[in-house]
């Protein structure tokens, strides 16, 4: 077992990093003998939602449609529909089981429901596991943009139980792998020898997830509200999360994400920041793991146009997290829209 101390502005909570964690944790440790509303995914609830109902004292459990497109406000007031037909009150807890939309929209939900209930993550996929279930950001996303709509809602506990990974699809696997190495370029350059890009076998999962979390919790720690360094963590999300809303979600954000990380070193070189071979290493280790290091047939303009909904730009100018080095991430603002374009187009084709 691994466990993560997390200290933020309004509370303290642990990330707790076990296998088998689901049939053998203490309802009761993480105050889950009261009421409390499971909500997870059309997939995900078969597999582990019932049986963990089953384990708690008194809880019900709450299902929404598999898939980013379904991470919006109509969800959210659905949820609160449930929330109240389940008998929540504002003594409740809401457990998000699921990946990234689950932890997020249930995360939203939460914090806002009766004005904020406990809230506790139970990540089911590697993405979730080393990244959205950690530092508080919830959220769902608008027409114009991804995550416009959201709050700061620290977790009680986050509780991964690596078992689950078993019947992680091998494509999720792969989406994962874009915040590990995400991660290992902004903080753990190691992360990349510790994951098996053939899904073989994982060499260690609780060392891999706890060390992945552990750059996310430095970070988060200095700077819980995104005041400065919180958004290197974001590198490569201007670019894919402007991919996500121009494919319309059809790139999974994992893989959007991967993209991202190439498109942001290329930039990163083109400005004289970044050593081409440095440019090579990111890419080889993007298509290393079968995420996308192409655009195939999107429109550069039009990637650039969804940019400008990006919660990092402000007042109009851009902001671009981009790199100095491995382990060296750097905001630089007011990137000229040409040039930007221009790396863009030079990521045509497959």
């Amino acid at each position: 077992m691994a466990s993560i101390h997390v200290t933020t502005p309004t509370n303290q909570y642990d990330i707790v990093i076990e296998s088998d964690l689901l049939a053998t944790f203490d309802p009761e440790a993480y105050g889950l003998d009261r009421r409390c509303a499971v909500i997870t995914n059309t997939t995900v609830a078969p597999l582990y939602g019932e049986a963990l109902v089953k384990r708690l004292p008194d809880a019900a459990l709450i299902t929404i449609p598999d898939g980013e497109q379904y991470k919006t406000l109509d969800t959210v007031a659905q949820l609160y529909a449930d929330m109240i037909a389940a008998g929540l009150d504002r003594s409740s807890t809401v457990i998000a089981l699921g990946g990234g939309v689950v932890g997020d929209t249930a995360g939203f939900a939460a914090a806002s429901y009766m004005r904020g209930v406990r809230f506790v993550q139970i990540p089911t996929s590697l993405l979730a596991m080393v990244d959205s279930s950690v530092g508080g950001k919830v959220g769902v996303d608008l027409p114009q943009g991804k995550n416009l709509v959201g709050a700061f809602k620290q977790p009680d506990a986050v509780l991964i139980d690596t078992t689950v990974l078993r019947t992680l699809p091998k494509v999720e696997w792969a989406c994962g792998s874009a915040e590990i190495v995400k991660h290992a370029l902004i903080g753990d350059p190691d992360l990349l020898n510790l994951i098996d890009p053939q899904q073989s076998r994982i060499f260690d999962a609780e060392e891999l997830i706890a060390r992945a979390v552990q750059v996310k919790v430095d970070t988060v720690e200095k700077d819980p509200y995104e005041q400065n360094i919180r958004a290197y963590l974001n590198l490569g999300h201007t670019f894919g999360h402007a991919v996500e809303q121009v494919t319309g979600y059809q790139w999974r954000h994992g893989e959007a994400v991967g993209f991202g990380l190439v498109a942001a070193a290329r930039l990163s070189v083109a400005l004289d920041m970044l050593d081409p071979a440095l440019m090579e290493l990111v890419e080889r280790h993007v298509k290393r793991f079968g995420l996308p290091t192409r655009l195939g047939d999107l429109d550069p303009e039009a990637i650039y146009a969804a940019m400008s909904t990006d919660k990092k730009w402000q007042g109009g100018h851009s902001r671009f997290v981009l790199l100095e080095g491995i382990g060296q991430p750097t905001i630089v603002k007011d990137i000229p829209a040409e040039q930007v374009i221009k790396v863009l187009a030079s990521l045509k084709g497959v």
